[in-house]
């Protein structure tokens, strides 16, 4: 199992961690990951990164799909990708409808229809091997629709791609795994309970039969987020986890289409979520928190003594050695953390 570290987006002031990036690269993790929301993007934090570190991965968690075509997709990619030597690894994700239409001011419509459309194009334009078309729901190429000109003509990308570059999906749901499963290389389950493959397992399994060629976990990474936060007062360190995953189980989507509420129910905490949901839609934000039950906290984030840490990094490194986690992707942005996994992991 392989260590990464979560960069995020920035909140109001940018920031763009480097002190902490330079340190996870000198212990030897592998990876580090920039974000989008509605704010900073994705994309200049990590040409950022990769022009001050030498060894590292750059991956983005996630460039939203609706904000960009697929091919300004690949293009950015494949600029990162040869100007880092191969460093740079393409994560996207539909985002949800609330981001979509309301910041982007685009159609939500089918995201699993975009996301296999969207990787398709992409790696038809890495590839190279012939003038780029597409005929599909969301996206045609060339563009015959209302308004066009009629003089749109496939193109073939003047940059030669390199086809190793992996292209990862964030995903939870099980549409979500089938499709990353089918598509992509990888994908990052923003929480996971590291003895609860099963909740993806089916899934994965369908996507990679679809995908057909004897894809198998063994070509595909998981890395899920871990946020981890070293403290002796336990109480103290859950406090961050919980007001975080308040937000994503109450807030993060209408209560009918919220995708994280959903899945909390999915990890076994089903009146919590409810709970959650009712509170923080309340605008009782601090009593959402609160209602967070602890054990949810224990089994998706690393928190508390270094010697709990310890203890609970048994099951990551269990999950690992069966390939039911390739990444354990560090949040939390503490450089002790930083320090403790990388002595029990690498």
């Amino acid at each position: 199992m392989k260590l990464g570290l979560v960069a995020g987006y920035s909140p109001a002031t940018l920031s763009i961690p480097m002190d902490l990036i330079k340190q996870a690269e000198s212990l030897g993790f592998t990876s580090v990951w920039t974000a989008e929301a509605w704010g900073s993007d994705a994309v200049s934090p990590a040409a950022w990164i990769l022009a001050q570190t030498d060894r590292i991965n750059v991956g983005t968690a996630i460039m939203q799909i609706p904000a960009r075509t697929p091919a300004m997709a690949a293009m950015t990619a494949m600029t990162l990708y040869s100007l880092s030597a191969g460093r740079f690894i393409l994560g996207l994700g539909p985002s949800g409808p609330q981001v979509v239409e309301g910041w982007h001011g685009v159609a939500y419509g089918r995201p699993l229809t975009r996301t296999k459309e969207y990787i398709s194009i992409i790696r038809k334009i890495i590839e190279r091997k012939e003038r780029v078309t597409h005929e599909g729901y969301h996206y045609q190429l060339p563009y015959q629709g209302e308004g066009a000109s009629g003089l749109g003509k496939p193109l073939k990308s003047i940059l030669h791609g390199d086809p190793a570059l992996k292209i990862y999906t964030a995903s939870i749901s099980p549409a979500g795994m089938k499709c990353a499963g089918e598509v992509a290389d990888g994908v990052f389950p923003v929480w996971m309970n590291p003895e609860r493959f099963d909740l993806f397992d089916e899934a994965l399994q369908a996507g990679f039969g679809r995908a057909g060629g004897g894809k198998s976990l063994a070509d595909f990474e998981i890395a899920p987020f871990v946020t981890t936060i070293v403290g002796d007062d336990l109480e103290k360190c859950r406090m961050p986890v919980k007001n975080s995953m308040a937000l994503y189980i109450g807030g993060m989507g209408a209560r009918d289409k919220n995708f994280y509420n959903d899945y909390a129910k999915r990890l076994g905490y089903e009146a919590a979520a409810v709970e959650i949901q009712n509170l923080y839609l309340s605008g009782k934000k601090a009593e959402a928190a609160a209602a967070v039950p602890d054990q949810l906290v224990d089994d998706v984030a690393l928190v508390g003594p270094e010697d709990r840490i310890r203890d609970r990094l048994q099951a990551w490194k269990q999950a690992g050695s069966k390939r039911h986690v390739g990444s354990l992707l560090m949040a939390g942005g503490q450089p002790k953390a930083l320090q403790v996994l990388a002595e029990e992991i690498l």
